[in-house]
């Protein structure tokens, strides 16, 4: 594309983002619906979040995503949080209208649009997510209503125990407990759709995984995130278990596409978004 005066930027912020899959998606959607637009990554560290937000909106910036470590942070420098996003208390999203910083959250619906695509409809299943990060809590927060029972387990507990809480006092029956071996054993054996919300199997620990094979069932989903690499460590031992599984870039187009749909109000081909990460990743074999 042709870089303009006119040209709208977008990007991410987070750290890192080197491995980031999000410009690939919303340039190449960019270029099919002919928008002067361009997305771009920012690696930004945590020490430097205030400066580097009030950077983007100095600088006119359209809109950014957000991804680790910054989700939960970037709350406090915003002008307006969405309703949804405010009970969540994390922000993936953000919009620059007219000078204001507008956040967002759509990985909770993008969570549950890649289960319901891949015949996996949490309503009424026992849920258990892995994590209480901001993703952790997107996720948390849309499928509480519709689970029969939802576990958060987490490597530090009173964090898992107080996003419990919050969603209990929703009226919704959550757990938060620790990410240990003895609930791991307790909780995943009971759980139909298990997800993974931390970072543990991400690029460049892809060795790691939270839950081994010997907790996983042939009737449990398990749906992983993290989406680099594509099939984590914790996907391989669900394919070896005989169980349904869910790769992270499934959520990733499409909490992409609300994204898209949040800045430009077009919706963006999910095909044209999930070719350009394929094409890529084939491309990298």
């Amino acid at each position: 594309m042709v870089i303009t005066g006119d040209t709208r930027i977008y990007g991410l912020i987070g750290d890192p983002v080197e491995h980031s899959l999000s410009p690939l998606m919303h340039n190449a959607a960019f270029k099919e619906l002919n928008l002067n637009c361009v997305y771009i990554p920012f690696h930004v560290r945590s020490t430097e979040l205030s400066r580097a937000v009030k950077g983007l909106q100095s600088l006119g910036i359209s809109g950014f995503n957000v991804t680790i470590p910054h989700k939960i942070p970037i709350v406090k420098y915003l002008d307006e949080v969405e309703k949804e996003a405010s009970n969540i208390g994390a922000i993936n999203t953000v919009a620059i209208q007219k000078g204001k910083l507008l956040g967002y959250n759509t990985d909770g619906t993008g969570a549950y649009r890649a289960l319901r695509a891949a015949g996996s409809d949490p309503r009424d299943k026992n849920v258990t997510i892995l994590g209480a990060g901001g993703a952790a809590r997107a996720v948390a927060f849309h499928l509480a209503p519709l689970s029969r029972n939802l576990v958060i387990l987490n490597r530090t507990r009173k964090k898992a125990v107080s996003l419990a809480l919050e969603l209990h006092k929703a009226g919704w029956d959550v757990t938060g407990r620790g990410l240990t071996p003895q609930t791991l054993s307790e909780e995943v054996p009971e759980t139909d759709i298990l997800i993974n919300a931390t970072s543990l199997g991400m690029y460049p620990e892809v060795d790691k995984t939270p839950v081994g094979r010997d907790l996983i069932h042939p009737k449990m989903t398990v749906f992983d995130i993290v989406y680099d690499p594509p099939q984590t460590t914790l996907l391989q031992a669900a394919n070896e278990a005989g169980a349904k599984s869910i790769g992270g870039l499934q959520m990733l187009v499409y909490q992409g596409v609300l994204a898209f749909e949040i800045w430009t109000g077009k919706t963006p081909s999910m095909k044209t978004m999930t070719r350009a990460i394929e094409e890529h990743a084939r491309r990298s074999l």
